[in-house]
């Protein structure tokens, strides 16, 4: 793209990052609680463009300042400054450019939410569910890294250890946006602590990664949900047995995309507060119908896409752990790593960093930047 192209795209940016910041103060606006979010939202992503933009034009003047003095000027002195300042000038300008190609394109408006992250294991019986133990621990490990807060709502242990199931919320700050990726089928290769002839097994665990719904994401007649309590099994002691702090939600709902009415049946066992485990399953309520009702937005990316780095297909077979070889392959973008025990503690970035690169250098292909 010319420079004269990107600057034509940037017209307006200031004026409505002026406008934007205006009506963030309007108490109107921020009694309008969905309006008020949206246009906080707008104003991150306007404020790193605007500064952008201005750092991009001064990079132009810079250059033209110089080229004019290296054309015009004899003293010695001037000529190598100016030679200097268009040296570095030219230097940048090629990546502030691609930032801004990448801060034009529209943000999914998913990233910068809170997740709810949904373990399974799958294929494997007993290992699948170590294994998706492995993955939570994983996970944890990360999170921790970035400053993020992990709470789990629900458990469903494994005979041998791991989790058949467990489901769990992830708290900070572009949480989805960096989660999202690990959506799909993990696949491992190891030899199983319960194999005596020590050969290698094939299990898998599957993950999904959903953004968390804001309460006024999806509209929910509180008054339909059945509610009922139980006693919490598993340790605890005698909370555990005298109780009931364990909860269990039932609500009809009709998908809006097929016009079927089904009954989402959720339960919270976690915590020994009943009125925060409530919260909790409401929390995932709304992120299940939420999700449900993107589902046409993800199908959409997804058909537009041809390696669908992100789209939410969580069937797809996205990564591979072979603990003989030492090896990580994630089959997406064929990312392969000898480093399974530092990923294993949570050193997924690089992995994580590669599957952004990937996606952005779609985006830009569709958009024709």
């Amino acid at each position: 793209m010319s420079e004269n192209t990107l600057l034509s795209r940037l017209d307006g940016i200031d004026a409505r990052f002026a406008e934007v910041s205006t009506l963030i103060t309007d108490p109107s606006v921020i009694a309008d609680m969905r309006r008020y979010v949206k246009l906080t939202k707008e104003y991150k992503d306007l404020e790193r463009l605007t500064k952008a933009t201005h750092r991009y034009r001064d990079l132009l003047s810079n250059i033209e300042e110089a080229k004019e003095i290296l054309a015009n000027e004899n003293d010695a002195d001037m000529r190598v400054m100016a030679r200097e300042q268009l040296d570095e000038a030219t230097a940048v300008l090629p990546q502030v450019e691609e930032d801004i190609k990448l801060l034009l394109i529209p943000a999914d408006p998913e990233d910068g939410k809170n997740a709810i992250v949904e373990i399974r294991g799958g294929t494997g019986g007993d290992e699948a569910a170590i294994f998706a133990g492995d993955l939570f621990k994983m996970y944890t490990k990360y999170c921790e890294t970035k400053g993020w807060s992990v709470a789990v709502s629900s458990v469903s242990e494994g005979a041998a250890g791991g989790y058949k199931e467990i489901v769990f919320a992830v708290s900070g700050e572009g949480v989805y946006g960096t989660m999202k990726y690990e959506s799909g089928v993990h696949r491992v290769q190891r030899v199983p602590a319960t194999e005596t002839q020590g050969r290698v097994h094939t299990s898998a665990a599957t993950v999904a990664v959903l953004p968390e719904a804001e309460e006024f994401d999806v509209e929910i007649n509180e008054g339909e949900i059945k509610w009922d309590t139980f006693r919490s099994g598993g340790a605890g002691g005698q909370n555990v047995n005298k109780v009931e702090s364990g909860v269990r939600l039932r609500y009809m709902w009709r998908n809006p995309n097929t016009g079927v009415t089904e009954e989402i049946l959720i339960e919270c066992t976690e915590t020994r507060d009943q009125p925060k485990n409530k919260e909790r399953a409401l929390s995932r309520l709304r992120t299940f119908i939420y999700d449900k009702e993107h589902q046409k937005y993800l199908d959409d990316i997804a058909s537009r896409r041809k390696t669908m780095v992100s789209t939410g297909d969580r069937s797809a077979k996205i990564r591979t752990y072979n603990y003989p070889q030492g090896r990580i392959t994630d089959h997406r973008i064929n990312y392969t790593i000898y480093n399974l025990q530092g990923f294993m503690d949570g050193d997924i970035q690089d992995c994580i960093d590669h599957l952004i690169v990937a996606e952005n250098a779609e985006k830009l292909k569709e958009s024709e930047i």
